[in-house]
């Protein structure tokens, strides 16, 4: 059986299929992200096989006979591929690749094509006659910009601002405290630790404030789009076929995107958990040819 896993820096879902490529079982766990946590990263992976394969009314031992393909956020980075690729899985087979690839992947049925990922992160990548480019991609919070983890750090930085009185008033400052149950630094205390996802349950606020007309939501939320527009605009020069965008807040975004990259928008076929089943059997069908 084929198991495709996505693994990202909120959630790790999981599809099961049997030799029929019918989708008998799913999964979901914790965050995946091996930039946040190796081993976090293992225990969600595993754990969605298992409950993927309970979903399916099959007992957890039956792990050992999964071929899987799974694309993580963070393995882009060459050391982080490493130590994740080396390691010692559970599994028949592990087929590992980023979530930009599953992504493409599924979005375009296995061809060739370009994608965005607006969701905790940010990210673009093309794949066009095995020519690939990856734009972003480089983690919060250094990047991924125009994502729900970027604009939560946006509506903080306000916040603090605007308690501070060097700031327009707007009423994202008191969502923000009310959502942290905290004002000025303490604000700061609650976050100061916190992950990319935990940022990115901010986002909400920004994007419902922006819908509703405030200015101060509003320009983030176009600054995050317009971004995301520049970045269609690089993958697009690849030339290819289709580009599609993927994500929790690649729907809203859309709004105040270039109206041009918005038209030239595809729907996805796929999810990127079945991009992570074709790359399994991609990549096994590889193995016997040079076997």
């Amino acid at each position: 059986m084929y198991l495709g896993i996505d693994g990202g820096g909120s959630k790790t879902k999981a599809i099961l299929v049997n030799e029929a490529n019918e989708v008998i079982g799913t999964g979901l766990a914790g965050p995946s992200n091996p930039l946040h946590g190796v081993e976090q990263a293992f225990t969600s992976i595993r754990l969605s096989a298992e409950l993927a394969l309970e979903d399916a009314g099959l007992p957890r031992s039956h792990i050992r006979n999964l071929i899987v393909g799974a694309g993580l956020a963070g393995v882009n980075l060459p050391d982080l591929y490493q130590v994740v690729d080396q390691w010692e899985h559970p599994f028949a087979d592990f087929f590992l690749t980023t979530d930009l690839h599953i992504a493409c992947l599924g979005a375009h049925g296995g061809g060739d094509g370009a994608v965005i990922i607006t969701g905790t992160g940010s990210c673009g990548y093309s794949n066009v006659k095995n020519r690939t480019l990856i734009v972003g991609a480089h983690g919060f919070p250094f990047g991924d910009k125009g994502s729900g983890a970027w604009m939560g750090l946006e509506a903080l930085k306000y916040a603090l601002l605007s308690s501070d009185g060097l700031a327009p008033q707007s009423p994202l400052q008191a969502r923000v405290e009310q959502h942290l149950d905290a004002k000025g630094i303490d604000m700061v205390g609650r976050m100061a630790t916190a992950t990319s996802s935990r940022y990115a349950r901010l986002a909400p606020l920004v994007l419902e404030l922006a819908e509703a007309g405030d200015p101060v939501s509003l320009a983030i939320a176009k600054d995050g789009a317009n971004y995301i527009s520049q970045v269609a605009e690089k993958l697009l020069a690849q030339g290819p076929e289709r580009l599609s965008m993927l994500g929790g807040l690649a729907p809203r975004l859309q709004q105040w995107m270039a109206p041009e990259i918005v038209v030239r928008l595809s729907e996805v076929q796929f999810s990127p958990e079945f991009g992570a089943l074709l790359y399994a059997k991609q990549q096994l069908k590889q193995l016997v040819k040079t076997a």
